[in-house]
C-alpha cells in the first residue's frame, strides 16, 4: 500500500468506490450514526487509557489513539457520502463560521507577543 496525500474529495470518492462494490451498499443513516457513536466511544476509551486514570486490562488488545481517530474519520466520511454531503464544502463553511464567531473568543498568539 503506497502512502499518498489525499484531499477530502478523494477520500470520499475512494470510500464510495469501496462501499459500492458490495450489494448491501450504504447502511441507513441511523445505523451509521450508531456506528459513529460506537467508534467515538472506542476513541474515548483509548484517550482515557493514554491520558486518563483508567488502565488498560491485560486482556485488551493494544490500539492507538490515531487508529481510533481513523475509525471515526472513516465512519464520518461514509455517513457524509450516504447523505450526499460534500465534506470539503462543509469544512470551508465551518472554517468561515469559526473565523467569524471565534475571532476574539480566545487570546491570540500575536497579542501575547506585543506585551
Amino acid at each position: 500500500m503506497t502512502s499518498k496525500s489525499q484531499n477530502l474529495k478523494e477520500m470520499q470518492e475512494e470510500l464510495d468506490s469501496y462501499i459500492n462494490q458490495f450489494k448491501t451498499g450504504y447502511f441507513s443513516p441511523l445505523s451509521q450514526l450508531a456506528r459513529l457513536t460506537e467508534e467515538t466511544g472506542e476513541l474515548a476509551r483509548e484517550i482515557n487509557h493514554h491520558y486518563g486514570e483508567k488502565q488498560k486490562k491485560e486482556s485488551e488488545l493494544p490500539k492507538s489513539v490515531a487508529e481510533e481517530i481513523g475509525d471515526v474519520l472513516i465512519a464520518t466520511i461514509i455517513m457524509a457520502n450516504s447523505l450526499e454531503i460534500d465534506l470539503t464544502q462543509v469544512f470551508q463553511d465551518n472554517m468561515t463560521k469559526f473565523n467569524k464567531r471565534d475571532k476574539f473568543r480566545f487570546e491570540r498568539v500575536d497579542e501575547r507577543i506585543k506585551d
